[in-house]
């Protein structure tokens, strides 16, 4: 059986089929790691792997993008990497630890959030003196796009909107999650994540974008290289999965966009 290194996060496993019998010995073990945003897609996804493959177990691995691809950089025994960009994509792929070309997979697009009872009613807010920001940190997909989309809006707010925003920051996160859960809990006056994760939100509220820019992102997906023959069609027919209409349609169902 494949063991997880401790530089892996504790796995996410996939729901347990509706069997009354319960599932059958696990023969194999696949991880799969994948961007926090794709959470609920790929559970799904991966539940319904496990129950088209008996005796395989699906361990999703889940965090930020550039976590992920350290990760596989030093070695962690991944078998598929799902990425919320093309960069982290690119340093594993660079590395020779890509089989065959990564395929783009799902969009999104980045909103700002508060919560739901907060005073700021538009994006010219994040950068209002004392406004407690939260954004993942630059290196993960979230936060660099973030960034991007603040010094995209300079031109519409004023020219040094960006740099006053991005000093109202009080935390960079690891992944988007992490970001989104800051402003659920009342640690933040806003954040911005992507429009999926509002999706899983309770108590926020998103602030209007209407005309203004948008940050559409994409995401990426590829086998990796394991130089195991087993793992390897076992990792390609997972991505067979999601590229297939089942994937798209658990990947629509949360608000994720066709490339």
């Amino acid at each position: 059986m494949l063991l997880a290194p401790a530089f892996l996060a504790p796995p996410v496993h996939a729901a347990a089929p509706n069997d009354p019998a319960g599932p059958g010995p696990v023969t194999s073990t696949m991880i799969v790691s994948a961007a926090s945003s794709l959470t609920e897609a790929f559970e799904e996804l991966a539940a319904e792997f496990e129950r088209l493959h008996p005796g395989v177990r699906v361990e999703l691995n889940l965090g930020g993008s550039s976590t992920l691809a350290t990760q596989v950089l030093n070695g962690a025994p991944v078998d598929v990497l799902a990425s919320a960009d093309s960069l982290q994509m690119a340093r594993v792929e660079g590395a020779g630890l890509v089989s065959g070309a990564p395929r783009v997979f799902a969009a999104n697009v980045l909103v700002a959030i508060t919560p739901a009872g907060s005073s700021l009613t538009d994006l010219a807010d994040l950068a209002a003196p004392g406004v407690r920001l939260v954004l993942a940190g630059p290196e993960v997909p979230a936060g660099r796009y973030a960034r991007e989309w603040l010094g995209a809006l300079d031109p519409i707010f004023g020219v040094g909107f960006a740099a006053k925003a991005l000093a109202n920051l009080v935390s960079e996160e690891t992944n988007v999650r992490q970001v989104a859960a800051k402003v659920e809990l009342g640690e933040a006056d806003a954040a911005i994540v992507y429009a999926t994760d509002v999706r899983v939100l309770a108590g926020v509220r998103v602030l209007p974008t209407a005309g203004l820019p948008e940050m559409r992102t994409e995401y990426l997906l590829a086998a990796l290289a394991t130089g195991d023959a087993a793992r390897s069609a076992l990792a390609e027919e997972f991505v067979a999965l999601v590229l297939s209409p089942q994937g798209e349609a658990a990947l629509t169902a949360r608000g994720f966009a066709a490339p």
